[in-house]
Order: structure tokens, then sequence, then C-alpha cells
């Protein structure tokens, strides 16, 4: 089935700054060595198209195409480079008006210089270490969050670099457009898992949006019986069904209404054109099961979830989705459940949760089965089961503190569980956490970040460092640095830069 991924190629436009006193056959030389650097970084996979565009050597040019930056749908992301002296002057009007992320890009033509040849006209020719500085103070003086990476676009690092950085620009573009329905109101008398949707618009972009479960309820009875059962044939040659669910056993009904749940989250999610969700298992309605597998492989899919009407987890599990289309790894709502504390110096913490956990994290084959859900009230649902590979990875979560949002992030190690789970009976991961178990936690209680989390093995902290910058929302890192006290005078310090920060309304 298609993804809500596959239809958004996005662009990243290239912007480079000379002026005119250079005379055309200088300026041809600019737009082709330009055209060179461009091609060189984009030709190594940025997960957007890079899009040179022409030399600017005026306010008027830089003006439009700022401009036209700002009204191409498909635009991420802006690159700057001041491949000679521009005069920054000419970059304030275009520069006041961007709205899209902005990278400075501190580069060069060529790597190397030619020592025996070097006169003034190849200096002049190649002045990026003075027009960038000239370009870096307007900026500065504009107070506009930006990224900058230096060095020649042949180093593998400065590529990854600007590539995290455009990984970062996805997210941001994606929240600009999102559209969150969420199935019912969150967890009652639960305080995390709300929040202030209207500031989240303000500040995001995104609109989030509740729907009665009766909507959902009507769509699954809909569900066509051909519908069915290519999902069903769709589930048997994906995963590893088990025998009391495979046609003609006791419990296929089950697995036909799971799929029915499917197509009909699907179908909703579709005609609305949302790219996020959320279901709460105390507002089921007339659904016979709690999603499952349906919400798993919408997951899987690149759709965003939360559980319990986690609308802000579900906005940052499809912000990290796309962050990380293309890439190794997975990302998956996840939770803190339990913990391994039989080892000091070892502890580790088992994520999980009633039954959302996406399968691109899986180390496995997931196996699809139907177990009790002692909550809810329900049938018994069906549901991928998996423990999720081994890899670097970070987890990180988002929460609204009534004056501003923050990311709070754990690096962390995903492991394989120290003894096996026969008895679990839904998906799960286990990890340890940066520096060690108490600073972690202490750390991330410290902050007020939220037990739903989303983990992530395909995206990492320099792109959420940079998302952070470009939506001008606190970053509270824990990392193998941290400290208690350290956390403690981060959160205090950021507390005060960001009341002082606030516009006042007037």
């Amino acid at each position: 089935m298609s993804t809500p991924l596959a239809s958004r190629p996005l662009a990243v436009h290239f912007l480079t700054g000379s002026q005119e006193m250079y005379g055309e056959e200088t300026l041809r030389q600019v737009a082709e060595q330009s055209r060179r650097v461009a091609d060189e970084l984009g030709a190594h996979g940025l997960g957007v198209e890079l899009q040179w565009q022409p030399v600017l050597t005026d306010s008027t040019s830089v003006h439009r195409a700022v401009l036209a930056a700002n009204a191409d749908e498909q635009c991420a992301g802006v690159i700057t480079w001041m491949h000679t002296f521009s005069p920054a002057k000419m970059w304030i009007a275009g520069l006041d008006a961007l709205r899209k992320p902005l990278l400075h890009l501190h580069t060069q033509a060529d790597a190397r210089l030619p020592w025996g040849s070097i006169d003034m006209d190849f200096m002049n020719l190649n002045q990026a270490a003075h027009g960038d500085r000239e370009l870096g103070h307007v900026v500065g003086r504009l107070g506009l969050a930006r990224a900058i990476v230096s060095g020649h676009v042949s180093n593998p690092i400065v590529r990854q670099r600007v590539s995290e950085w455009a990984s970062a620009a996805r997210g941001a573009h994606e929240l600009r457009t999102m559209r969150v329905a969420r199935f019912g109101d969150n967890m009652r008398e639960v305080a995390v898992t709300d929040g202030d949707k209207v500031e989240a618009q303000i500040r995001f972009g995104v609109s989030v949006n509740s729907y009665g479960v009766t909507e959902l309820v009507n769509l699954v009875a809909a569900a066509p019986e051909a519908a069915l059962n290519e999902l069903v044939t769709e589930y048997l040659d994906t995963y590893a069904v088990a025998p009391d669910l495979r046609p003609g056993a006791a419990r296929h009904t089950s697995l036909r209404y799971g799929a029915a749940i499917e197509w009909g989250l699907r179908t909703f999610l579709a005609d609305g054109g949302f790219t996020a969700f959320t279901t709460n298992f105390e507002d089921l309605g007339g659904l016979r099961q709690l999603p499952g597998l349906a919400v798993q492989r919408l997951m899987a899919d690149g759709y965003g979830f939360g559980g319990e009407g986690d609308w802000k987890t579900s906005v940052l599990l499809r912000t990290l989705k796309a962050m990380g289309a293309g890439r190794t790894g997975g990302t998956s709502f996840m939770e803190d459940y339990t913990y391994d504390l039989s080892t000091p110096g070892e502890e580790r913490i088992l994520g999980a949760h009633m039954l959302e956990v996406c399968p691109s994290i899986a180390g496995t084959t997931p196996t699809l089965e139907i177990h009790p859900l002692s909550i809810g009230g329900k049938e018994d649902p069906v549901r991928l089961r998996f423990t999720a590979a081994p890899a670097p990875g970070v987890v990180v979560g988002l929460s609204d503190l009534g004056d501003r949002f923050r990311l709070t992030l754990n690096e962390i190690e995903v492991v394989d569980p120290t003894e096996p789970l026969p008895r679990l009976p839904v998906a799960s991961a286990t990890w340890r956490p940066e520096p060690d178990f108490a600073t972690s936690t202490e750390s991330w209680i410290l902050a007020g970040a939220p037990h739903h989390t989303v983990l992530s093995t395909a995206v990492g902290t320099p792109e959420l460092r940079h998302l952070a910058e470009m939506l001008r929302t606190e970053l509270v890192l824990i990392d193998r640095h941290a400290s208690v006290e350290g956390i403690r005078d981060r959160l205090r310090w950021n507390a005060a830069y960001h009341r002082l920060n606030n516009h006042l309304c007037v």
C-alpha cells in the first residue's frame, strides 16, 4: 500500500552570492564553479533534491529568490554560499522575508590552492572567506536561526553535516503541513498527554483536530470483503502468522476484523489528508478490538501515532518518520515500561506499549498473534510481536510547559533483552540509556518529559539539534556527558532564556 512519504519529494534551493562589480567574465566563472559545488554536494544524496539557482548580485534578485523559495511548496530550506564578496546589505530584505530553514555553507570552489599561480585575479574570484563573514554579520544582526557548515564539499564529514540539516528541514517542512486526527480525547486524568493545540499550530504549523470514533466504526463495518482478502493475504506473506489466526482456524475472524480496522483507518486518513493520528482505549465505541495490528502497520508506512490520545507524540513520531525516510534503522512509538536493576552499572530499560510498537525497529520477522488485553473491555486484539534490533538510537519526548514546548532527548543503545521474553504478548525494545540509568531517569524526570516517547535508530542527535533550532524550541540533551547537576542548571538557564525571549502580546 502507498505511504504518506511516497508523494512528498522535497528540494533545497542553493543560493550563491556575488556582485556586479566583478564583471561578466568573473560572474561566468562564479556560476560555473557554484554549479559544480552544488552538483558535487547533491550527487552524494541529501534525502532532498538540491536545486541550484542563478547567481545573485543585487538586492532585488536576492529578495526575488527568497520569495520564490517561500512560495515553493516543495522547498524544505535554503543553502547560501558567498562565492565572492557579496555586500550583505543587499541580502537584508531577502533574509528578513525568509520563512524556510537556512544553512550557511562556508566553502570554496576548490579544496587545494594553486600556490605557484595565485594572483589578484584568483584572489578576487575566491573570496568565500571574506564574503561569508560579511553575510554572517547580517544574519546575526537579523537574529535568524541558521546552521553553519564549514569545509569543502568533497569532505564526507561536510556532506554528512549538510545531510543532517536537510533531514531536519524535511521534518520542519512536514510539521508545517501536518494534519493529525484524534479519535476521541486523551486518557482521562492524564496530564502530560494534554497540551495547547492552538499554540502547537502557531509554533509548528501542525493542525490537530478530534473526530468521533463512530466515523471509524462505520468505515470498519463497511470494509469490502475483497479488500479484507487482500490484506489477509499480505499478512500471510509478510509475517509468521499464528496457527489459530490462519484461514479456516478458530480465530481467523479476529484477524479479518483486525484487517477491517486497518482498511477503515487507512481510508479515513487518506480521505482526510492526515499523516498522523491517535486512538484511546477508553473511547473505542463500537470497535470490537483496540487497534493494534493496523496501528503498527500504519506506523511502518510512515504515519505518526500516539496512544491514549497523545497528539504531541503522534506529531513527533510523524516528524521523525519524515526525517528518517530512506535511512537504515527504524522509528517507533514507545513507552518506558519497567527496569532491570539487577546489575548496578548495567541497568536496562524495557520499553513497550499495550500493542502499538512499530515493526520498523524489529530485529527479525514479526509474528502475528492474538492475546487477551487486560484493559479496555473489548475482544482480544491481533498484534505484531517482536523485539527491537540492537543499534545506537535516541529516545525523544515532546512536552508542553505552558509557556513553551520542550524536546527532551536521551541517547541510548538498543540491546538484546537479557533473557527471552516468552510470555510478553507485545512487541518490545530494551536499551541502555546514556550516561547511566540514574542520571538518565533523574534528568528525564527533572525535565518534566513525557512517558510516551519516540524511539529512533534512524535519526540522531545532530538532526534533532537542527530541528529544535529551526523551530526555536527548547532541547534538553541527556548524553554521555550529562550530569544531574548540569541538567538542573541547564533547565534553569533555559527557563530564563525562553521567558526573556518570548514576544509580549499587546
